[in-house]
């Protein structure tokens, strides 16, 4: 079997990009869960500014649009090497216990201000691993946040699970809690890689967890995989990509292994010189491509792919996709109330980050204050640059003319130094350009993060990128 991707559309399958694009591509950028980035998050925002961003959404009568809440629980009870997150590992169940006390006491900081029963239409509880709560501590979040906000009826519920501490009948109890979709943490099927990586889950368990969520009914299903672990090889991959195709996930989240010993100390349990080459590691990422668009699986943007009928890709179909701080999102472009240990959320025209550390984030409530410790008011220019950058991410696609006229500028004069830097993305066409429009190709889609990186002014003024992983 070759290992290179079609580097031509043809009748039989979509245009895919080369290994030497994706080799020639392979910068490190952010990510764009938000412009500007978090690491550009400063400690003169605070919590009074929060809270004065939370009064602002709530006198402008802004309680009428549906909001988005993120839960953070940091807990896990055992250390995967990989792991980036914030999370702390413990099998002191009564740790949790003390964390939702505090989850209550946010909330209700949160909500004097924003007042009671505002309307949502997404929720998400991520981590760590959020089935580290039992099933009565699940139940006592879900009714805090009902006693606090008011739920669409048609709100996605969504949930990441660690595999290992679930199964079915425990599916069934989430389902019953309201929770309709579902995001399965599955990295690798192959035995040794799970090894390296200090996390045992046999393939037989992920299936069996998949067939119950089916028959249960949850709306859509995510499984999360990484490629670039150490033990990995292309043909390895390729494997649990195939039993991965078997499973048939509505969703499928394919993240590059970003090895950054020095900012996670679980990564220093990593053998270096077990992670694959760079060039292996690329063409693992090539083979990804090809065998999930062969299995019918829409690229949706960066590292997501969805079947063609799940709520994602049919967003992306008719220009509806959003971008938020959980990845790509079907929710309009809307406010994000984040909950719990270094949780980030956006009001308005402003982001805020909660105190990373669980001692710092109890000592703030415990004096009655919101746990904010950093964020951000945005400038204008801020907020033209996150416009471009949210219509490349989400629609592939800038109208001059409409972001001129929403911004007071002249579009092409304002940003004539990012057309310049268009160049050799035009050349090895990622974007096509017009005198009205800029559009993301289907080959672009594959590299979106650096044609977005372009209108970065942050990034363009320091060019210090060894924070970011690779695109790549």
């Amino acid at each position: 079997m070759s290992l290179v991707c079609p580097s031509a559309e043809t009748s039989v399958g979509p245009l895919l990009p080369s290994v030497a694009m994706l080799r020639r591509f392979d910068v490190a950028g952010p990510r764009y869960t938000s412009y500007p980035t978090a690491d550009r998050f400063v400690e003169a925002f605070d919590a009074a500014d929060h809270a004065q961003a939370l009064r602002q959404r709530r006198s402008a009568g802004a309680r009428a649009l549906p909001l988005s809440l993120y839960v953070h629980v940091p807990f896990c009870e055992s250390l995967c090497y990989f792991c980036a997150c914030n999370k702390i590992v413990t099998r002191h169940r009564e740790r949790a216990t003390q964390y939702l006390d505090y989850l209550e006491k946010e909330i209700q900081l949160q909500t004097e201000q924003l007042g009671r029963g505002a309307l949502v239409s997404q929720l998400h509880l991520g981590g760590g691993s959020p089935t580290f709560l039992d099933d009565a501590h699940l139940a006592r979040l879900m009714g805090m946040l009902h006693s606090a906000f008011t739920f669409t009826t048609d709100c996605e519920r969504s949930i990441e699970i660690d595999p290992r501490t679930v199964d079915a009948e425990r599916l069934a109890k989430l389902a019953v809690l309201g929770f309709n979709r579902l995001s399965f943490g599955v990295q690798d099927f192959d035995p040794e890689v799970q090894k390296a990586i200090h996390r045992i889950q046999p393939a037989a368990q992920v299936l069996e967890l998949m067939a119950a969520a089916r028959q249960l009914g949850f709306k859509s299903v995510n499984i999360d995989l990484i490629h670039g672990l150490p033990l990995q090889t292309v043909a390895s991959f390729e494997r649990t990509l195939a039993q991965v195709c078997e499973l048939r996930p509505d969703r499928i989240a394919l993240y590059a292994y970003a090895h950054l010993p020095d900012r996670f100390k679980a990564q220093r349990r990593i053998h270096i010189e077990q992670l694959p080459a760079a060039a292996d590691k690329v063409q693992m990422l090539a083979r990804s491509i090809a065998v999930l668009s062969a299995a019918g699986y829409v690229h949706i943007g960066m590292d997501h792919f969805a079947l063609p009928q799940d709520a994602l890709a049919v967003a992306k179909r008719q220009g509806r996709l959003h971008r938020n701080f959980q990845g790509y999102s079907t929710q309009p472009d809307c406010d994000l109330v984040a909950l719990g240990v270094s949780a980030i959320g956006r009001i308005g025209a402003t982001y805020s980050q909660n105190a990373k550390s669980l001692a710092e984030y109890y000592d703030h409530l415990d004096q009655h204050r919101l746990p904010v410790v950093r964020g951000l008011a945005l400038t204008r220019d801020d907020l033209l640059r996150r416009a471009v950058i949210m219509a490349l991410m989400c629609q592939g696609h800038l109208d001059f003319e409409a972001l001129g006229q929403a911004h007071l500028i002249d579009f092409r004069d304002h940003f004539a130094p990012e057309f310049a830097a268009l160049g050799p993305l035009i050349a090895n066409g990622l974007v096509r350009l017009s005198d009205h429009a800029l559009e993301v190709t289907p080959m672009g889609w594959f590299f979106v993060r650096a044609i977005a990186m372009v209108f970065d002014r942050y990034l363009q003024a320091d060019r210090n990128r060894t924070r970011y992983s690779r695109i790549v």
